[in-house]
């Protein structure tokens, strides 16, 4: 009988723009540097109480150290995968990771503006989507002119890509 070995593969990158790099970085440092320093106090304070058994104060200030220090691996993991994504060479013939693009539904007059990150980035209410999102997979590879069909719940939209640029 034959052993099979299999090499790991490698974990998928995460593509981060160099502002969106900074924002984790300046989360993950007030994680490590305040937030772990507050929710130890907190729990120092509960243990003070005495019986933990009956002790919310104690129950909240570990529920709190657990979600802090799973934010922090999250936040860890990404950075260690993080591909910079630099807008100095984004390409403005077609959309892109990096890219910022102008669309419009087909038949009507309002344009909406995206910056096409990851998905680690993301944030729709910024007018950043994720290239995995249906705008930005409806998007990616596209010129200026181009009709795409974003397939949504409510049934599929039709958009001009009305410009493309870093």
């Amino acid at each position: 009988m034959e052993t099979e070995i299999k090499n790991s593969e490698p974990k998928d990158e995460v593509f981060l723009t160099e502002d969106g790099r900074r924002s984790l970085m300046e989360e993950l440092d007030e994680l490590k540097n305040n937030k772990r320093r507050e929710v130890a106090e907190r729990l120092k304070d509960a243990i003070s109480y005495g019986d933990l058994t009956e002790n919310a104060e104690y129950d909240d200030a570990k529920n709190e150290q657990a979600r802090i220090e799973h934010r922090i691996d999250q936040l860890e993991t990404i950075l260690a995968k993080a591909k910079i994504i630099d807008r100095r060479h984004v390409k403005t013939k077609e959309v892109d990771i990096g890219s910022l693009v102008e669309i419009r539904q087909v038949g009507a007059e309002k344009k909406q503006a995206y910056r096409i990150v990851g998905s680690a980035e993301a944030n729709p209410e910024n007018h950043m989507i994720s290239y995995q999102s249906p705008v930005g997979r409806a998007v990616m590879g596209h010129k200026v002119g181009d009709i795409v069909l974003v397939s949504a719940p409510a049934g599929d939209i039709k958009y001009r890509v009305v410009s493309i640029k870093r």
